[in-house]
């Protein structure tokens, strides 16, 4: 990696101190024709410009390359930075600073700074820790040296190993189940589908995967295929998912890694690295419908999170748009609905699907500097106070309710729940019903 163009920091206080004093003296040894002192001033004089020299070298030839291991992670995982300082021995001291954004997460038993007094011509190996608390597209880098010479005389500041990017993905949490099929997307209900056909097994086999429980092994097909298969619990859903993101700002409360919307996108990578895994076709879309990815299925799970960890909210304040794609069925993850809202998701799915509805006003309920500070169900954040947040929750409640009577299937989420209870939730009877996950 190329240097960048350094930066002249200036003599230090005792450079500056030396040459104004060792001045002084071969001025004032002149004017008392004192020659020993002339030589005395003059090499006092000198010291400073002789360290420029020195301190200029080690700026020329100081190099430092990084590597991150690894440079894909997901939040909250372990990642090591390896600093390579090379370019031959260094004639004086050299603090390195790389600099790192604090989502980034950058350790305080293992600062990114370091104080090198000697290198080898072979280099010096330096490497502290991160570990992201946030997803996203992290900047590591530059490294900000600053060269000094082995008096403390001068000094110069310099920008070396240009910058890396450190991909954080969103947390995958794992799940378990599908829920019930709604049907193929033109209003057949799964259980009706089921029965379509003659002579189709009602039977529903895989192959066995380590894990499975014995007692679901279907003996009957296991013969018929030479090979052990398993009964599924669930009709598949036979023509793909689309997953829906309400990625809207004004529909989400909280900062940073606790917020809502963080929330969301953990919640909507875990479903549709479950889905992918189960080899169910699945493609993602966001409030817009606009295609975050294109129909993904197992292995093609990293660059459908790798589109989840550069997302970033949408300033958007309806939820109207194109219709949702025919012949599949349709899991939403949606922030707070206002009036209007509800209706615009209706229009765009009229036979119904699933749905996540957030709690929104459990994020943060109070407090939120400036984008933060949103609106829930219509309602300013800033006005929220106990029995305002209790006056949201029922909107969710309600908007829940409305959800269910047009036909979906809605598991409510608050700031307490996780995504694989929300998603157990979702494959149980308690998603027709009143029950939020996380409600003890």
């Amino acid at each position: 990696m190329g240097e960048r163009a350094g930066r002249f920091a200036g003599l230090t206080t005792r450079g500056r101190c030396l040459l104004a004093g060792g001045g002084a003296t071969a001025v004032s040894a002149v004017v008392l024709d004192e020659r020993d002192l002339v030589r005395v001033g003059v090499f006092a004089a000198m010291l400073p410009l002789l360290a420029l020299l020195l301190a200029a070298r080690t700026r020329r030839t100081a190099r430092v390359d990084r590597h991150l291991d690894p440079g894909r992670v997901s939040v909250d995982g372990q990642v090591t930075v390896g600093l390579h300082l090379h370019g031959g021995e260094l004639l004086g001291a050299m603090r390195l600073h790389d600099t790192v954004p604090d989502a980034a997460g950058p350790q305080a038993a293992a600062p990114p700074r370091f104080l090198v007094r000697s290198s080898r011509r072979a280099g010096t190996a330096l490497t502290y820790g991160l570990r992201p608390g946030l997803r996203g597209t992290h900047r590591i880098g530059p490294v900000v040296a600053t060269a000094t010479d082995p008096l403390g005389l001068v000094e110069f500041d310099q920008e070396m190993g240009g910058a890396d990017l450190l991909l954080v993905l969103p947390r995958v949490v794992p799940l378990r189940g599908l829920p019930p099929a709604l049907g193929n997307g033109d209003g057949t209900p799964g259980p009706a589908r089921a029965h379509q056909g003659q002579g189709a097994s009602d039977v529903l086999v895989r192959p066995y995967r380590q894990g499975d429980e014995l007692r679901r092994v279907h003996w009957r097909s296991s013969a018929r295929h030479d090979d052990l298969m398993v009964r599924l619990e669930e009709r598949p859903w036979r023509s793909g998912i689309t997953v829906l993101l309400d990625r809207r700002d004004s529909a989400h409360r909280g900062r940073g890694a606790r917020s809502s919307l963080e929330f969301a996108v953990s919640l909507t990578a875990s479903i549709c690295a479950h889905l992918i895994a189960r080899g169910e076709p699945v493609v993602l879309v966001t409030e817009e419908g606009s295609v975050l990815t294109g129909q993904s299925t197992a292995p093609g799970i990293d660059p459908l999170l790798d589109t989840l960890a550069a997302l970033r909210p949408s300033a958007r304040t309806d939820l109207t748009g194109p219709e949702l794609r025919r012949g599949t069925d349709v899991l939403a993850v949606l922030g707070a609905l206002g009036p209007g809202q509800i209706e615009g998701i209706l229009a765009r799915r009229p036979t119904g699907g699933h749905a996540v509805l957030l709690d929104v006003a459990t994020w943060d309920p109070g407090d939120g500097p400036g984008s933060q500070r949103r609106a829930v169900a219509g309602k300013p954040a800033h006005d929220l106070s106990d029995s305002a947040a209790s006056t949201a929750d029922s909107t969710a409640d309600s908007t829940a309710a409305t959800l269910r009577r047009a036909g979906w299937r809605v598991a409510v989420a608050r700031a307490t729940s996780t995504p694989d209870r929300v998603w157990d939730e979702l494959t149980s009877g308690a998603a027709t019903g009143g029950v939020r996950a996380g409600t003890p």
